[in-house]
Protein backbone atom coordinates (compact mmCIF):
# COMPACT_ATOMS: atom_id res chain seq x y z
CA UNK A 1 0.00 0.00 0.00
CA UNK A 2 0.78 3.80 -0.63
CA UNK A 3 1.66 5.47 2.64
CA UNK A 4 1.38 9.19 3.40
CA UNK A 5 2.54 10.56 7.02
CA UNK A 6 0.64 12.81 9.10
CA UNK A 7 2.59 15.92 7.67
CA UNK A 8 1.08 14.82 3.90
CA UNK A 9 4.44 13.79 3.39
CA UNK A 10 5.08 10.74 1.07
CA UNK A 11 6.39 7.79 2.92
CA UNK A 12 6.25 5.47 -0.24
CA UNK A 13 5.29 1.94 -0.86
CA UNK A 14 5.11 -0.17 2.34
CA UNK A 15 3.56 -3.67 3.45
CA UNK A 16 0.70 -3.45 5.66
CA UNK A 17 2.79 -4.87 8.68
CA UNK A 18 5.11 -1.99 8.35
CA UNK A 19 2.31 1.19 8.66
CA UNK A 20 0.68 -0.46 11.32
CA UNK A 21 3.75 -0.20 13.14
CA UNK A 22 4.22 3.18 11.74
CA UNK A 23 0.96 3.90 13.12
CA UNK A 24 1.49 2.53 16.94
CA UNK A 25 5.01 3.96 17.11
CA UNK A 26 3.20 7.53 16.21
CA UNK A 27 0.41 6.88 18.44
CA UNK A 28 -1.61 7.53 15.27
CA UNK A 29 -4.70 5.98 13.55
CA UNK A 30 -3.70 4.08 9.78
CA UNK A 31 -6.86 5.33 7.69
CA UNK A 32 -7.44 4.30 4.32
CA UNK A 33 -8.28 7.18 2.00
CA UNK A 34 -8.50 5.69 -1.66
CA UNK A 35 -9.06 2.11 -1.33
CA UNK A 36 -9.92 1.62 -5.23
CA UNK A 37 -6.44 3.19 -6.29
CA UNK A 38 -3.52 0.72 -7.11
CA UNK A 39 -1.61 0.30 -5.03
CA UNK A 40 -4.60 1.55 -2.45
CA UNK A 41 -3.55 4.85 -0.38
CA UNK A 42 -3.69 4.83 3.69
CA UNK A 43 -2.32 7.91 5.82
CA UNK A 44 -1.47 8.35 9.31
CA UNK A 45 -3.73 10.57 11.30
CA UNK A 46 -5.30 10.89 14.54
CA UNK A 47 -8.82 10.24 13.24
CA UNK A 48 -10.87 11.49 16.30
CA UNK A 49 -9.09 15.14 15.73
CA UNK A 50 -9.79 15.22 12.03
CA UNK A 51 -13.41 13.68 12.20
CA UNK A 52 -13.70 17.01 14.56
CA UNK A 53 -12.25 19.29 12.52
CA UNK A 54 -14.42 17.65 9.47
CA UNK A 55 -17.16 18.13 11.79
CA UNK A 56 -16.27 22.25 12.19
CA UNK A 57 -16.16 23.01 8.53
CA UNK A 58 -19.20 21.87 7.54
CA UNK A 59 -20.80 23.57 10.39
CA UNK A 60 -19.44 26.51 9.51
CA UNK A 61 -20.55 26.29 5.51
CA UNK A 62 -24.08 25.39 7.67
CA UNK A 63 -23.74 29.06 9.70
CA UNK A 64 -22.32 31.25 6.07
CA UNK A 65 -25.29 29.29 4.38
CA UNK A 66 -28.00 32.62 3.55
CA UNK A 67 -32.19 30.86 3.37
CA UNK A 68 -33.77 32.96 0.53
CA UNK A 69 -36.99 33.85 1.64
CA UNK A 70 -39.69 34.57 -0.37
CA UNK A 71 -42.12 37.61 0.83
CA UNK A 72 -45.90 37.89 -0.48
CA UNK A 73 -47.30 41.41 -1.30
CA UNK A 74 -51.19 41.12 -1.98
CA UNK A 75 -52.38 43.83 -3.97
CA UNK A 76 -55.83 44.46 -5.79
CA UNK A 77 -56.74 46.05 -9.33
CA UNK A 78 -58.62 48.87 -8.18
CA UNK A 79 -55.70 50.20 -5.37
CA UNK A 80 -55.59 53.60 -4.30
CA UNK A 81 -52.54 55.61 -5.41
CA UNK A 82 -51.15 56.16 -1.47
CA UNK A 83 -51.49 52.33 -0.83
CA UNK A 84 -49.95 51.32 -3.75
CA UNK A 85 -46.85 53.88 -2.40
CA UNK A 86 -47.22 52.19 0.50
CA UNK A 87 -47.51 48.38 -0.45
CA UNK A 88 -43.80 49.45 -3.16
CA UNK A 89 -42.39 50.88 -0.24
CA UNK A 90 -42.77 47.61 1.43
CA UNK A 91 -41.48 45.72 -2.11
CA UNK A 92 -38.46 48.13 -1.94
CA UNK A 93 -37.47 47.19 1.54
CA UNK A 94 -37.61 43.98 0.82
CA UNK A 95 -35.67 43.98 -2.06
CA UNK A 96 -33.01 45.77 0.00
CA UNK A 97 -32.75 43.39 2.23
CA UNK A 98 -32.00 40.63 -0.39
CA UNK A 99 -35.43 38.74 -0.33
CA UNK A 100 -37.30 38.06 -3.13
CA UNK A 101 -40.65 39.30 -3.62
CA UNK A 102 -43.90 37.50 -4.85
CA UNK A 103 -46.71 39.87 -6.42
CA UNK A 104 -50.07 38.51 -6.13
CA UNK A 105 -52.89 40.57 -7.46
CA UNK A 106 -56.20 39.51 -6.21
CA UNK A 107 -59.58 39.52 -8.82
CA UNK A 108 -62.51 39.72 -7.02
CA UNK A 109 -65.93 39.50 -9.02
CA UNK A 110 -66.40 41.39 -12.33
CA UNK A 111 -62.56 42.18 -12.17
CA UNK A 112 -61.85 38.87 -13.41
CA UNK A 113 -62.73 39.81 -16.87
CA UNK A 114 -60.21 42.75 -17.32
CA UNK A 115 -57.10 40.80 -16.49
CA UNK A 116 -55.09 43.40 -18.35
CA UNK A 117 -55.62 45.99 -15.65
CA UNK A 118 -53.85 43.62 -12.85
CA UNK A 119 -50.85 43.11 -16.08
CA UNK A 120 -50.74 46.75 -16.34
CA UNK A 121 -49.72 47.22 -12.83
CA UNK A 122 -47.60 44.64 -12.26
CA UNK A 123 -45.80 46.09 -15.10
CA UNK A 124 -45.97 49.57 -13.56
CA UNK A 125 -44.33 47.98 -10.51
CA UNK A 126 -41.61 46.55 -12.27
CA UNK A 127 -40.80 49.55 -13.88
CA UNK A 128 -40.89 51.20 -9.78
CA UNK A 129 -38.21 48.93 -8.33
CA UNK A 130 -36.09 48.35 -11.58
CA UNK A 131 -32.89 50.01 -9.84
CA UNK A 132 -33.61 47.24 -6.93
CA UNK A 133 -34.75 44.25 -8.39
CA UNK A 134 -35.73 41.92 -12.21
CA UNK A 135 -38.59 40.42 -12.88
CA UNK A 136 -37.79 36.47 -11.97
CA UNK A 137 -41.07 35.35 -13.42
CA UNK A 138 -43.24 36.97 -15.93
CA UNK A 139 -47.20 37.82 -14.63
CA UNK A 140 -49.03 34.66 -14.87
CA UNK A 141 -52.99 34.52 -14.25
CA UNK A 142 -53.68 31.92 -11.59
CA UNK A 143 -57.28 31.17 -11.20
CA UNK A 144 -58.48 34.61 -9.51
CA UNK A 145 -55.40 35.81 -8.85
CA UNK A 146 -52.36 36.68 -11.03
CA UNK A 147 -48.64 36.09 -9.82
CA UNK A 148 -44.97 37.95 -10.52
CA UNK A 149 -41.68 37.17 -8.81
CA UNK A 150 -39.06 40.11 -8.44
CA UNK A 151 -35.76 38.75 -7.54
CA UNK A 152 -33.20 41.41 -5.76
CA UNK A 153 -30.13 42.52 -7.77
CA UNK A 154 -28.03 41.84 -4.71
CA UNK A 155 -27.13 38.64 -2.63
CA UNK A 156 -28.67 38.02 0.55
CA UNK A 157 -25.29 36.92 1.48
CA UNK A 158 -23.89 40.86 -0.12
CA UNK A 159 -26.24 42.33 2.19
CA UNK A 160 -25.25 40.92 5.25
CA UNK A 161 -21.81 41.54 5.20
CA UNK A 162 -22.23 45.56 4.15
CA UNK A 163 -24.56 45.34 7.31
CA UNK A 164 -21.81 43.62 9.57
CA UNK A 165 -19.45 46.07 8.02
CA UNK A 166 -21.17 49.30 8.97
CA UNK A 167 -21.84 48.49 12.14
CA UNK A 168 -18.17 47.05 12.73
CA UNK A 169 -17.73 50.90 11.26
CA UNK A 170 -19.92 52.47 13.85
CA UNK A 171 -18.18 50.72 16.45
CA UNK A 172 -15.16 52.16 16.15
CA UNK A 173 -16.26 55.78 15.18
CA UNK A 174 -17.84 55.43 18.90
CA UNK A 175 -14.81 54.04 20.70
CA UNK A 176 -12.96 56.99 18.95
CA UNK A 177 -15.60 59.43 20.26
CA UNK A 178 -15.40 57.74 24.05
CA UNK A 179 -11.26 57.96 23.78
CA UNK A 180 -11.08 61.63 22.59
CA UNK A 181 -14.22 62.50 25.43
CA UNK A 182 -11.78 60.54 28.57
CA UNK A 183 -8.81 62.72 26.74
CA UNK A 184 -10.75 65.85 26.73
CA UNK A 185 -12.27 64.93 30.87
CA UNK A 186 -8.34 64.09 31.32
CA UNK A 187 -7.10 67.05 30.30
CA UNK A 188 -9.92 69.26 32.02
CA UNK A 189 -8.47 67.78 35.35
Amino acid sequence: MRLVGPAGEQVGIVRIEDALRLAQEADLDLVEVAPNSRPPVCKLMDFGKFKYEAAMKARETRRNQTNVIIKEMKLRPKIDPHDYGTKKGHIERFLKAGDKVKVTIMFRGREQSRPELGFRLLQKLAEDVSELGIVESTPKQDGRNMVMVIAPLRKKSDVKHEKEAAAHEQDVVVEEEIEASAVDTAAEQ
